[in-house]
């Protein structure tokens, strides 16, 4: 299969994976939960998140497509299903249901899953691999706003 195909198939995934993230969210930021809970001093405005997640999400499906294109076997594919799981998840643990400790939990596990993927796959994609930073980078911002929603309320 051509690069670019996978590619597509790999955004096609992503986002649809945001789309029933949304869609699990109850109304998500918009919502009079979440808007009286009391929010990290460094929360984005809330036009970050959606611009944040679509150049996340351009970025991981060129690395996953890059990924299917090197590899002799799918193994990743599992790893993959199990971040989609987990995106998805978080929205409806922490938004539909409130459940902010579990949201946590969801979030901590798929920054820990990017980050081995990002060493797992290091030596087949080498520089190619700093597609995955802007994912970490923002796991990272994220873990730390969910962990403070869980502090201070």
């Amino acid at each position: 299969m051509k690069l670019a195909k996978y590619i597509i198939l790999f955004l096609v995934l992503n986002f649809g994976a945001l789309a029933l993230g949304v869609l699990l969210m109850d109304n998500g930021a918009q919502s009079n939960w979440y808007l009286q809970l009391n929010k990290a001093p460094w929360t984005p405005p809330g036009w970050v998140f959606g611009a944040a997640w679509t150049i996340i999400m351009v970025c991981f499906s060129i690395y996953l497509g890059i990924l299917a294109k090197l590899s002799k076997n799918f193994k990743f594919i599992f790893l993959f299903v199990i971040q989609w799981f987990l995106n998805v998840g978080w929205n409806f643990a922490f938004f539909n249901q409130h459940n902010i400790s579990i949201g946590l939990v969801i979030i901590t596990a798929l920054t820990f899953l990017i980050l081995y993927i990002s060493t797992k796959y290091k030596n087949v994609l080498k520089y190619k691999s700093l597609l995955l930073l802007p994912y970490i980078i923002w796991l990272f911002i994220a873990t730390s706003l969910n962990a403070y929603i869980l502090i201070y309320n």
